[in-house]
């Protein structure tokens, strides 16, 4: 848990798709009320989109932040736990998407929802040691939930990229610190041909997710010399709305903090995009020199957090690109037909 040396966010970037559902359409299926709904509402993949095209438009958004040329990056790590094949990766897909060339290394990453900021670890510390100039980290889902289960109601589909390289050249933003907090934690689960998950609910909150977040924070504030005064923004992984506001409770942090990064009510659970569409979201609105602390959080279990300063190059980065509000903003409601057409949940001719 050392401070880490001289590495930055130079670009980043969220995508989500234009497709919604309503959570009181899916609650009018099944029976729920409308007090017993964690969201409001959900993006949806469309019949063309996947998680490999997802990173692709966050990649393509992050690349064009960073004004540099992608074949200057030297590595491509995508988390996600829902990619498209099962044995062909979804980086070199990226890669070639986006012009990057073909002298990097590419590398699928897994571990529930907080696979996308393992990504953002490993690029940290491939760029730390100089082994690669610029470095692309990727967390991208299409969260997958049985029909009438409880995940059904938040899981969701996005992706949010960033471009890391050294410190420098008005970067956006510059990674101070991590680090991780894992156990052998069975609150969900996939095994292999299952089509969708299962989970221990009871798991859910204690000792799952509020152990890790909570952990991962102390871990960070006990090692590294922070205290939760230091900063502006807090940003909590989201499997619903309650949770992250629960963490901020417990923690006596002040829910302004917390709420500029809260996406989850009108995105869903986009799980290894969440906590990172939640920083790109706090980024796109965050002054030079505030603070920013992110903790993120994977079934089986773990939680990464991170420190992270706003510089000064964020103010012209964002206006070379598209923020992410303006794909939050533009969207187009199915229902819940048109909801399982598109998510192959229903067999067609």
């Amino acid at each position: 848990m050392a401070r880490i040396n001289g590495v930055a966010i130079h670009g980043y970037g969220g995508y989500v798709p234009r497709y919604r559902i309503k959570d009181e359409e899916i609650g009018r299926i099944w029976g729920k009320t409308a007090s017993e709904l964690p969201v409001n509402e959900k993006t949806v993949a469309g019949p063309d989109e996947d998680a490999a095209t997802m990173a692709v438009e966050a990649a393509r958004i992050a690349v064009k932040m960073a004004g540099i040329d992608p074949r200057r990056i030297g590595a491509i790590h995508v988390g996600s736990e829902s990619k498209p094949y099962a044995v062909k990766p979804t980086g070199t897909i990226v890669a070639a998407a986006i012009g990057a060339g073909t002298g990097l290394l590419a590398a699928d990453l897994e571990f529930a929802c907080k696979a996308g900021t393992e990504a953002l670890q490993l690029i940290t510390g491939l760029v730390e040691t100089g082994r690669i100039e610029y470095g692309l980290a990727i967390g991208a889902d299409t969260a997958q939930g049985r029909p009438g289960d409880a995940l059904e109601f938040t899981a969701a589909s996005g992706a949010a990229a960033f471009v890391v390289g050294r410190a420098g050249g008005d970067a956006a933003a510059s990674i101070e610190a991590w680090c991780s907090y894992v156990t052998d934690t069975p609150d969900f689960w996939r095994r292999p041909h299952d089509r969708y998950p299962m989970h221990a609910a009871r798991f859910t909150g204690q000792p799952a997710y509020f152990r890790h977040i909570i952990g991962a924070v102390k871990s960070l504030l006990d090692n590294d010399g922070y205290s939760l005064d230091d900063f502006d923004y807090f940003v909590f992984h989201q499997p619903n709305v309650k949770f992250p506001f629960a963490v901020a409770k417990y923690l006596g942090i002040d829910r302004k903090k917390i709420t500029p990064g809260i996406v989850t009510d009108v995105l869903g659970n986009t799980y290894s995009a969440c906590s990172l569409l939640g920083l790109v979201k706090v980024l796109d609105s965050a002054e030079p020199d505030q603070l920013i602390l992110l903790a993120s959080y994977g079934s089986g279990a773990g939680s990464d957090a991170f420190v992270i300063r706003v510089l000064d190059g964020i103010l012209e980065r964002r206006r070379r690109v598209r923020g992410l509000s303006s794909f939050i903003d533009d969207k187009i409601y199915v229902n819940y037909a048109l909801y399982l057409k598109f998510r192959d949940k229903i067999l067609m001719g």
